[in-house]
Formats: C-alpha cells, structure tokens, sequence
C-alpha cells in the first residue's frame, strides 16, 4: 500500500501546496448495466492514482439484499471500504434512503475533515434525492473547502440546484481555495455560466476549452462529470477512460492536481 510521499516531507508547520484530485461516480460498485459487482476492483484502481482526495458519488451506505447475494460485499459501508487505510478520513452524505438501504455522495480524504455538511438539494416532487456534501479540509498552511456534487437528470432541477451550489459558494470567505467536484450531469453545458457567477472555473475548459467527455464509460460521448475550482491553480487535467477505468462504472473519473 502506498501513501503521498508528500505528507512523508511535511513537517507539522510546513504548507502544503500540491494536491491530487480524483472525482468519480461508484455507480454503487456496478459495472455499467449492473451486470458484475467490481467495488474491490475499483478500490484497487483508486489507490493506483495517489489522490490525496477522491469525491464520490452514488456509493452506498448500505444495501442489505445485494449484502445476502454476493459473496466478496464489504462488511463495512462502501465510502469506508474504499477508504481503507489509505484515506483515513471519510465523510458520507446520505441521499436516497429505501427500504434495503442508502446512498449519496462520500468524501475521502488524506487530510483531516474539520467539519462537514449535507444539503438536500432534492426539488419537491422529484422521485430523485440529491445532495451537495460540503468539507472543510485541514490541509497544512490551508483551510480547503471541497463540494461533492450529484444533480439531477432534469434541466429544470439543475438549474435550482446549481443556485444552490451558488448561494453555499457565497457563503464561503472570499479567498478560501474551493474545489466543486462530481457528476453533474449537464449534458446541455449550462453549468459554467451559472458557476462562473461565483468565480468558479471548470478545470478542463480552462486547459482545453471545453469540458471532459466522460460517459458511457467505454465509450464517452457525454460531458457530465465535472472539477470547478476557485482561488487555485490546477495542471494536467485527464479522463481516466481506458482499463481498467472503463469497465469500473459507468462513468469515467476525472483526475487534476490542484496548486494551492
């Protein structure tokens, strides 16, 4: 198992100033069309990237039907699973709850979790429950806010959500590095122009002009995943899109480091 060499150099009083982003939707540890339970496989791939912090999306808290039918499901909740030793700090925001269990949006994170948030951001009378988790992360020499985003399926919905979005950003000090990140499901490419209000930058549209490609996972045609950063610099933002990634989700991760 490997950990940042970076937090092996930093002394108790010495900033860091580089962080690994991973942002990718579990798809609640299916392959695409559900056909194979893959979450101790997507650990595995997680862990090669070195992000120091990964936003997750449709993890499961628990699913006590799925726990009777397959042999290798985690005793733990899934966000814990994947968290392991490696991250040893984990937030979950629950968002849909029935009857086998739960799910939402998790955080992992190699630095401490100073406090966190869930905001139901579900529009009433929408059969779909969505969240924004908001972390405040203790990162040396920094204080980094991190929101991990699910929208919904409907133009109409994201458009309240991501003033939402906008009014938790406003909230935020003026000079606190901000990193929004998850699957936003914009696939009419609405979402800059609502974000930008808030000096929200999309990480991919700043170094090539327009946003990642990111599903179907194997074949990624749609540009619904998404980094939005604010009071940061960030390099080499890149579409984890080949194996094993493609056959992990139905989504493709997004990976960029982040320069505080």
């Amino acid at each position: 198992m490997q950990t940042s060499p970076m937090l092996h150099l930093v002394g108790k009083n010495q900033a860091v100033n580089t962080l690994k982003v991973l942002t990718v939707n579990t798809h609640k540890g299916f392959t695409f069309f559900n056909r194979r339970f893959i979450l101790p496989e997507l650990r595995e791939a997680v862990r090669t990237t070195g992000a120091d912090v990964v936003f997750l999306q449709e993890v499961l808290g628990a699913h006590q039907r799925h726990a009777k039918r397959f042999d290798n499901w985690p005793q733990t909740p899934h966000y814990e699973f994947l968290a392991d030793s490696m991250w040893t700090e984990f937030a979950y925001g629950r968002n849909a709850v029935y009857p086998d269990g739960d799910h939402g949006n998790a955080l992992l994170s190699k630095f401490p979790i100073l406090r966190h948030e869930n905001l139901d951001v579900s529009i009433s009378g929408n059969e779909e429950e969505r969240g924004l988790l908001h972390s405040v992360l203790d990162v040396p020499g920094h204080e980094v806010h991190a929101i991990c985003v699910h929208l919904g399926l409907r133009e109409s919905h994201r458009q309240q959500q991501l003033q939402l979005l906008c009014d938790v950003v406003a909230g935020l000090p003026a000079d606190a590095p901000v990193i929004v990140a998850g699957d936003f499901n914009d696939w009419r490419l609405r979402a800059d122009a609502v974000l930008a209000r808030q000096g929200l930058k999309e990480v991919f549209v700043s170094q090539h002009g327009a946003p990642a490609r990111s599903f179907p996972a194997r074949w990624p045609l749609l540009c619904l995943d998404r980094i939005y950063v604010r009071n940061v610099q960030t390099r080499n933002p890149i579409v984890l899109s080949t194996r094993p990634w493609s056959h992990l989700s139905d989504h493709a991760p997004l990976a960029v480091e982040i320069h505080l």
